[in-house]
């Protein structure tokens, strides 16, 4: 063989090595990369769930609107029913006496009073529009007696809400407690008088 034939094969030779090494990379950009699953693709099996006894109630059929926010309202107070028609402060007095002793029928002290009390108070108390008691103010406190004068306190609010001064928009009323020893008292609104 003749040196330049040698020559030749030997670029042959090295030209189809560098095609054998170009052509696997070439392909690999040619060929586009392994998409990922998507969402519609089947995924893996999930354990079935046991299935529950009742079946669960449609979204759709639990969903509610919510009420406008103007339709809301501000401070939802309760309902009083008890209705006064009182037109004087004085006669709201009846109406409140008899809605006390209704609320606390126990603790009233039936028949005459001794001539004797534990202590004799005045209450002024503040009714508001709905009937609830907005304002305890003593005119004639039972100082000597403070456990006395707390459960008069605590009577009053829990009795409210007081009848609606319908005729009234706020009354203020005025009332003497008679109270006994044995701690039950009478209004002197609706007493039965003393010995």
């Amino acid at each position: 063989m003749k040196r330049s034939q040698i020559h030749c094969l030997s670029i042959g030779l090295m030209l189809v090595c560098l095609t054998a090494c170009v052509s696997p990379m070439r392909k690999a950009q040619k060929t586009p990369a392994p998409s990922l699953p998507t969402k519609t693709e089947p995924q893996e099996p999930v354990e079935a769930k046991p299935k529950s006894v009742n079946p669960p109630i449609p979204v759709e059929q639990t969903r509610v609107a919510p009420p406008p926010l103007a339709d809301k309202p501000v401070a939802a107070e309760p309902v009083n029913v008890l209705r006064s028609l009182a037109r004087t402060p004085k006669e709201y007095r009846i109406d409140a006496a008899k809605h006390i002793y209704q609320k606390f029928p126990n603790q009233i002290y039936s028949g005459k009073l001794p001539p004797l009390l534990k202590a004799v108070a005045v209450l002024d108390v503040v009714i508001g529009p709905n009937g609830q008691v907005q304002e305890l103010i003593w005119a004639r406190p039972p100082s000597h007696v403070p456990e006395v004068m707390h459960a008069i306190e605590n009577i009053v609010r829990q009795a409210g809400p007081f009848p609606v001064p319908v005729n009234l928009r706020k009354v203020i009323y005025t009332e003497t407690w008679l109270w006994h020893s044995t701690n039950r008292f009478q209004l002197d609104t609706l007493t039965e008088g003393q010995h």
